[in-house]
């Protein structure tokens, strides 16, 4: 075996494609989107060396068209989980005891496939399955998964060096990173195929073994994933991929005594019941399970009186509609200054007007649909609400269709109550609830913001007065694990903006920072004597 202090390639952030008229990207991912919607795929589950299908099918069809057939997938049992832990926990012992720059050379490679050969196979399959426009898509299936994959490989070499910083003379003292005992379990989103990708991949990254479950909605891009892994050389076994329905997952999962931990990233009632159930379920463990969650979020903006109107129009336009509002960061709640709000209204409504809503394959659109009719139906219900609710204006947006895709417009809604229901519940989806304030009232303010919700995801405050400034930041400082000053309130970056939250928001355990690769190990301190002693007594007992 090499034997050496191997330093690895310095990450970088992958650089964002434009995908501009004529561009060389635009031509490649269109024609990737084209081959995508030509045939129809049939997915099977991973489990070990085993490429698994099953008679129960899945249908997988586009949001934005979900009368056109992408795929279907085998939808999983109860046994078929029982499969995936015994071949997670076979392969094990290779895994963890593989070189870990051995390791890191599988997940860098991933990086670079996703970076060159697969990079507009993924971002079309997540623009089709997932309904992203090309923009949406190119930072997240590429450049988010692509920084993941390098930054954790950085990180990861980072906690194998911290060492204790005194060994006296005669001793030696240091400290190992083992893996979890046991396997653990991913169970990921639809909104970001990074995350998708990441969850399993960083538990595995530090020689763990993973039972990996995607959202239905997000299996499309999840099954390219896969492939790219196995690829790049992942053994089999590492990372198993299976289907099915969630309680009869979890059923044999959280039951089981080698449950070394679940790495989620989804809603905060489903969060909670796992936790419920991994604590009634805690004497049937060989560990204490590690729970590190990230859930939902009642994202805000708040814009004092001294901001910019148009640096505050650009911002609650981005961070409430793109990616329809679908990210567990997207701004939801506004609170502006009504020394502002008819300049900023003014703007917003302008560039409203101008946004196309449409299919994913036609690069103009700026609106895609909302990821299924389970979502379309329950944000319709709140705007028809809305509609009948006194101190409720909407002043754009409003209509919504699902006939050919699940299609919702931007809208806004203005209220009089800063704790209306669409100020405090979560919706994920394109609906913004603004609230204007007196300016005079910016401290009642911040205490409405920092009490409103259960959540404590991202917010922002935009302001060219830094005493307000100052103020806000320290006043929501537990309304927010990523809090944004004079910007939107989405964009996190890898090795830029560790993400995560805290209050109902999950764990804040940062994904895409060190913070979140120490909770997939358990260190081992070793204490070496190179010249015992052989006398028990001391000094102190000698007569006097």
């Amino acid at each position: 075996m090499l034997k050496g202090f191997f330093n690895v390639p310095t990450p970088i952030n992958e650089p964002i494609l434009g995908y501009a008229p004529g561009s060389k990207e635009r031509e490649l991912l269109k024609a990737a989107l084209a081959e995508g919607r030509s045939k129809v795929i049939d997915i099977p589950m991973y489990i070990g060396s085993k490429e698994v299908f099953t008679d129960d099918k899945g249908k997988i069809t586009p949001p934005h068209d979900h009368q056109h057939l992408l795929a279907t997938y085998s939808k999983g049992t109860k046994s078929h989980v029982q499969q995936a832990i015994d071949a997670a926990l076979a392969a094990k012992a290779d895994w963890e005891n593989l070189a870990w720059e051995q390791r890191a050379a599988i997940f860098l490679k991933a990086a670079d496939l996703i970076a060159g050969p697969y990079r507009y196979k993924l971002n079309a399959a997540t623009m089709l399955g997932q309904s992203k426009n090309a923009f949406q898509a190119e930072i997240d299936s590429a450049c988010e998964f692509i920084d993941f994959l390098r930054f954790n490989v950085s990180y990861m070499t980072e906690i194998y060096k911290q060492q204790p910083p005194v060994s006296p003379r005669g001793t030696w003292n240091r400290v190992e990173q083992r893996p979890l005992e046991g396997f653990v379990f991913a169970l990921t989103p639809f909104n970001f195929t990074a995350i998708a990708g990441n969850l399993p991949s960083c538990v595995a990254m530090m020689g763990n073994v993973v039972v990996w479950k995607p959202a239905d909605t997000q299996i499309y891009a999840a099954n390219l994933i896969m492939q790219i892994f196995k690829e790049a050389g992942l053994p089999d076994g590492v990372i198993n991929l299976i289907y099915g329905h969630g309680p009869d997952i979890g059923d044999v999962i959280f039951s089981h005594p080698d449950f070394a931990g679940i790495h989620f990233t989804g809603s905060t009632a489903v969060f909670q019941e796992i936790w419920k159930t991994i604590g009634s379920n805690i004497f049937k463990y060989k560990t204490y399970p590690r729970i590190v969650g990230e859930t939902g979020g009642k994202d805000f903006i708040l814009v004092h009186g001294s901001a910019d109107a148009q640096v505050s129009s650009t911002a609650i336009l981005r961070g409430a509609f793109e990616y329809q509002g679908q990210k567990c960061s997207a701004a939801s709640r506004v609170y502006i200054a009504k020394s502002k709000w008819a300049d900023i209204k003014e703007l917003l409504l302008r560039d409203l007007a101008t946004l196309k809503m449409g299919p994913t394959e036609d690069f103009s659109n700026f609106i895609n649909a909302v990821i299924d009719e389970r979502s379309f139906d329950k944000l319709a219900k709140y705007i028809d609400q809305a509609k009948k609710d006194k101190g409720v204006e909407i002043i754009a947006g409003g209509n919504y269709d699902k006939s050919k895709g699940y299609f919702i417009e931007p809208t806004v809604l203005v209220v009089d109550d800063p704790k209306y229901t669409t100020m405090s519940e979560e919706l994920f989806g394109p609906v913004l609830t603004v609230y204007v304030y007196d300016d005079k009232d910016f401290d009642q303010t911040l205490e409405i913001i920092d009490s409103t919700s259960i959540y404590a995801l991202t917010g922002a405050v935009i302001a060219q007065d830094r005493y307000a400034i100052d103020k806000a930041t320290t006043r929501l400082r537990n309304a927010a694990g990523n809090f944004y000053i004079n910007d939107k309130c989405t964009g996190a970056v890898v090795g830029q903006q560790p993400f995560g939250g805290a209050r109902g928001s999950g764990t804040n355990d940062k994904a895409g920072s060190m913070i979140n690769l120490l909770r997939w190990v358990s260190p081992r301190t070793i204490k070496e004597t190179f010249d015992p002693p052989k006398d028990y007594t001391y000094p102190f007992l000698a007569n006097d």
